[in-house]
Formats: C-alpha cells, sequence, structure tokens
C-alpha cells in the first residue's frame, strides 16, 4: 500500500496486547449494562434465558445436545444485543423518519425474530425426547 493512502483504522486503536483485552473486556461490560439498562426486550431474552439455561443442565442429555440447546439461548441474546445496536446507532444520526433508517431497524427485528424461531425449532425437536426418556 502506498504511504499517502489513507487507512481507515481508528486513531483511538492504539492499545495493544494484554491492555486491549482488559479494555476489550471492560467495554463488553459496559454494553450489557447499557442494553440492560436501555432495551426492555434485552431484559426480556435475559429472563428466557435465566428460565431456560437451567432446563439444559438439569435434565440429563448427550452434550451436543446440551450444547445446542444452550447455543440457541444465547445466540439469541447475541442478535438482540447486535439489534439494539443497530437501532441505537440509527437513532444517533437521526429520529427523523427515513425508509433505510425503518428498512435497517425491521432486518434486524427480523434477524431476532428468527434466531427465536430457531431456538423454538431446536428446543422442539431436542427437548421432547429427553423429557419423555425420564418418565
Amino acid at each position: 500500500m502506498p504511504k499517502d493512502t489513507p487507512t481507515a483504522e481508528s486513531p483511538l486503536k492504539g492499545k495493544t496486547g494484554l491492555r486491549r483485552i482488559v479494555n476489550a473486556f471492560f467495554n463488553s461490560l459496559a454494553g450489557l449494562r447499557a442494553a440492560w439498562r436501555h432495551e426492555s426486550a434485552f431484559r426480556q431474552e435475559v429472563a428466557l434465558a435465566c428460565v431456560l439455561l437451567p432446563v439444559v443442565f438439569a435434565v440429563p442429555m448427550p452434550g451436543v445436545e446440551r450444547a445446542l440447546l444452550a447455543a440457541s439461548v444465547l445466540l439469541v441474546i447475541v442478535v438482540e444485543l447486535l439489534n439494539s445496536s443497530v437501532e441505537a446507532a440509527i437513532d444517533r444520526i437521526s429520529f427523523d423518519h427515513h425508509p433505510l433508517s425503518g428498512r435497517a431497524k425491521d432486518i434486524g427485528s427480523a434477524a431476532v425474530l428468527v434466531a427465536l424461531v430457531l431456538l423454538g425449532v431446536v428446543w422442539a425437536c431436542v427437548l421432547p425426547e429427553r423429557v419423555l426418556a425420564l418418565l
């Protein structure tokens, strides 16, 4: 790359090594706190996870099935965090109605819906067989 070519890197990305990892960890915790404080959907999905994840570890099943159930729950939280970040960025730009802003928010919401459907499908495929085995 030629010397005079500008880079897209942020000048704030100067930290490396262990300091970067520590900073990233605390930034992640701040993000989780912000999501909890400002996003009711995130709180609802965490409540759902608090109900479902104990079931994952209470019902005897092979590790792969346990991982599928837990991953489907955690995926909903990940997608919700990403959706919330898209919505916050769009709201930062403008509260004015714009078709592209609406489209971006709707697509983020659709991603959460797809993750929730996936959760339902995985749980409907795995859990009934395990519960019947207990009876």
